[in-house]
């Protein structure tokens, strides 16, 4: 199975989830969107599998930190631009897998799709 892991190198959810890949033995690739960003159409694809409200980190740093217009009428078009303008608002990690995809670390969502 191939897998695609997308967060940030220092967020801690990021380093718990890439350690339990790790002792598990599955490989991956790891992209870092705070450096390399996210394009749209991949952002597109998630909210299309697992709805932008699971995506768009609202308890986060940069999220609490976005003027209150860019926080108001949030729809799906409107959280797309946001998480491609600003990566880090995006919850962490975004795996995409054989099953689909994966926001956040759940162990047992993750022995059950990832194995």
């Amino acid at each position: 199975m191939t897998i695609h892991f997308y967060g940030i190198t220092n967020c801690d959810t990021v380093k718990k989830a890439r350690a339990w890949l790790d002792a598990r033995g599955h490989g991956y690739t790891f992209h870092d969107f705070k450096k390399q960003g996210v394009d749209q159409d991949r952002v597109r694809s998630w909210v299309e599998a697992v709805g932008w409200e699971k995506l768009v980190n609202t308890r986060g740093t940069t999220f609490r930190q976005l003027e209150p217009a860019q926080k108001e009428r949030l729809d799906a078009e409107r959280a797309i631009r946001l998480m491609v303008a600003k990566p880090t608002v995006i919850k962490r990690p975004v795996v995409e897998c054989g099953k689909g995809v994966i926001v956040g670390f759940d162990e047992a969502e993750w022995l059950d799709r990832i194995g």
